[in-house]
């Protein structure tokens, strides 16, 4: 009964949203590199594109270092509110939409940390906890933002990034962020790549203000870029995955969030050959790389988005395969999470499991 009642309420609160379209099917040939290969079909092509990736991940997902930060701090109003600045610099993966090619994120330190930049700083954070914050897909402006001044509060500091696609990034064509998670195969992989990479030059940064005690934190779509993030990125100690699927098509295929993406896919694929040429962005495909990170795994148990037993999969193929890990299972469901009191009790396991693993 009361599954019930929170699938009832599920279904209630996706449907605010009136602005989901969709979007036509698209291999997305055009964002990848022919690779010199003779003409193929297109989902050959693509195949073939994907078995090469899957060989070298970490070229696929290295990101060169960058000295272009620029950090802008904040109004009064905001500083009195706990937040120092955004940082700004140029992602590693070049779209054609310029809004999208410039990473924003907001800085939220905390209490008693040196100003960004300054040479005592450096040397007195050494000791310190840093987080960086990836919000769920469609997040608006101030997406996660109380989640990170919690942080800020318990004493980690919190770099909140805006996701590609997302508020600031956002082309003017667009009102949801659906270049990064839509019918455009090829396109969907590309810039989740993006996110990945501009993950990784964001914790270049925090290592470069001299944190050693890194973590990263993502919800929904933000919790499987957070793991294709610690998968190839040794900084980081410890992450925590809030809402939670071992494949990345499956969630499309069958969630509540991502009915109008399924309908652009109908006709055109199946979900045995989605998954295969998603397994770039799959967290299955790297459970192996995230064995010296500390893991939280977070799930919702009348989650409709994130459906409930492809979470169990992944936390039984941890235990199976001895990964160490925590499980921390909410009583309501996906969207409702968000909501009070969901979301507090959410941030608090969230947090302290931070606090605690730095």
């Amino acid at each position: 009964m009361l599954g019930l009642l929170f699938h009832a309420w599920e279904r209630r609160l996706a449907s605010v949203t009136k602005d989901r379209v969709v979007r036509p099917f698209e291999w997305g040939l055009d964002w990848i590199s022919p690779n010199g290969h003779e003409p193929l079909p297109p989902e050959e092509r693509l195949r073939r594109w994907v078995d090469e990736v899957m060989r070298e991940t970490e070229a696929f997902f290295h990101a060169p270092t960058t000295r272009e930060y620029q950090f802008d701090e904040a109004d009064p109003e905001r500083l009195r509110r706990g937040e120092a600045g955004t940082l700004r610099f140029p992602t590693a993966l070049t779209t054609p939409h310029p809004s999208n090619n410039v990473v924003v994120a907001r800085w939220f330190p905390a209490r008693g940390e040196p100003p960004v930049g300054s040479l005592a700083g450096t040397a007195a954070r050494r000791s310190g906890r840093a987080v960086l914050v990836l919000p769920q897909w469609n997040a608006d402006v101030e997406g996660h933002v109380g989640l990170s001044r919690l942080l800020a509060r318990l004493g980690v500091s919190a770099l909140r990034l805006s996701l590609p696609y997302h508020d600031e990034r956002m082309p003017p064509e667009l009102a949801r962020a659906d270049y990064i998670v839509s019918s455009n195969i090829a396109r969907t992989v590309q810039v989740c790549r993006q996110a990945v990479l501009d993950a990784r030059r964001a914790i270049a940064w925090l290592a470069m203000q001299g944190y050693e005690r890194i973590g990263i934190l993502g919800t929904s779509l933000g919790s499987c870029l957070a793991m294709l993030t610690t998968a190839h990125e040794p900084l980081i100690r410890a992450q925590a995955l809030n809402h939670v699927s071992p494949w990345f098509a499956d969630v499309v295929w069958r969630g509540l969030s991502t009915r109008h993406v399924r309908e652009g896919l109908n006709g055109h694929i199946d979900l045995e050959r989605l998954r295969d040429l998603w397994r770039p962005i799959s967290p299955f495909s790297y459970l192996e790389r995230v064995r010296a990170a500390r893991t939280l795994l977070v799930y919702a148990r009348y989650d409709l988005s994130f459906p409930v037993d492809l979470s169990r999969m992944l936390v039984a193929e941890f235990r199976r395969r001895q990964i160490q890990h925590e499980v921390s299972v909410l009583p309501c469901g996906h969207y409702s999470t968000g909501l009070t009191p969901f979301k507090y009790m959410d941030g608090y396991v969230l947090a302290r499991f931070l606090r605690r693993n730095l």
